[in-house]
């Protein structure tokens, strides 16, 4: 009789995940990065959630994967790389987390194919968070809070490794960032200024026919301002990193990364793959005056320059292209009380 009363309360504990819903405008479409094995459930994502602000994660217990995703920063941290538990600096850049949803590969050079895979990378390499996810996860479970979340989450009371990235990615994929200015003026509710607007066709014009642009729709088109491609910017003559290259092992690849979103670019600071730029105008004099050509130099650049190889953008111009980078800060994004620390 005992047993069974035991099995009855165990069965009645063991209650599917409550699906989790995601809600984002049309415009931003639908080809998202949602695994099968891994649906969004609301139990999840709060498991996620307060697996993002745990230090316990790290080897020396004062890291988090919120230390270098800070939501005030757009969900970056501010530095030209970041800091691992041994104070080793990171090959490059902290990214922005914002609107991953619709990430396909990740990184810089685009190595990993899901934000699964991602996510091992900083939890278990020795010079970021260095720990193994079995060790994480003994520690975790060795607190009374967390086994009742694992089972709410994962349906089990004996929860894998990998349930801990599953809840941390659940979590990174509600990261909607979708409220800025430019969206309420997508939608009708507001009205861009002059400058603004002028920025916005500098920005997604195409340098032909005279038209004077700045051309960044070419690489950062549609809504989300990214795409899943892979550019040489023109920042050295010779790369220093390969970039892409190294996935691919191809020499087209050399110098190329992977198109990131400039949603909130104004919070994101500082720029490039390498952290070289520390304002959004030392991004903008870099296309308009300083392209450096090289044999992978992305064609949409050499293609599409108001001049050879630069754009040479006139200071009006500059000061249009830049308040219109400055509608995609959404403000409701970084204060946001659903991805803050729980």
């Amino acid at each position: 009789m005992k047993l069974l009363c035991c099995i009855l309360l165990l069965a009645s504990l063991l209650t599917a995940p409550t699906p989790y819903i995601l809600k984002y405008p049309a415009y931003f479409g639908h080809r998202t990065n949602l695994l099968e094995d891994n649906p969004l459930t609301i139990e999840g994502v709060a498991l996620g959630r307060k697996l993002f602000y745990e230090k316990r994660l790290s080897a020396n217990n004062t890291l988090s994967c919120a230390t270098c995703h800070q939501q005030a920063r757009a969900f970056t941290d501010g530095r030209k790389f970041s800091l691992g538990v041994d104070g080793t600096p990171t090959r490059r850049n902290s990214m922005t987390l914002a609107n991953i949803l619709w990430v396909q590969n990740f990184f810089w050079d685009g190595r990993a194919t899901s934000l699964e895979a991602q996510a091992l990378t900083p939890l278990t390499d020795p010079h970021e968070m260095g720990q193994s996810l079995g060790t994480s996860l003994r520690k975790l479970l060795a607190d009374p809070q967390y086994p009742p979340l694992f089972l709410a989450a994962f349906n089990t009371a004996s929860p894998a490794p990998a349930d801990l990235v599953k809840a941390l990615t659940q979590f990174e994929r509600t990261l909607i960032s979708a409220n800025a200015p430019y969206d309420q003026y997508i939608r009708g509710e507001s009205q861009l200024s002059a400058a603004q607007r002028r920025g916005l066709d500098l920005f997604f014009g195409s340098a032909n026919r005279g038209v004077r642009s700045a051309g960044c729709g070419n690489c950062h088109g549609g809504p989300r301002t990214f795409n899943e491609t892979y550019h040489n910017n023109g920042l050295d003559k010779t790369p220093k990193d390969s970039g892409r290259e190294d996935v691919t092992r191809m020499p087209y690849d050399r110098g190329r990364f992977r198109v990131v979103t400039l949603r909130n670019i104004a919070l994101t600071a500082p720029y490039m793959h390498d952290g070289r730029f520390n304002t959004l105008e030392e991004v903008i004099d870099h296309y308009s005056e300083h392209l450096e050509p090289s044999p992978t130099l992305s064609p949409s650049l050499k293609d599409t320059t108001n001049t050879p190889i630069n754009l040479h953008l006139t200071a009006t111009e500059k000061s249009d292209l830049l308040a219109f980078l400055h509608t995609l800060t959404d403000s409701t994004f970084i204060t946001d009380p659903r991805f803050s620390a729980p």
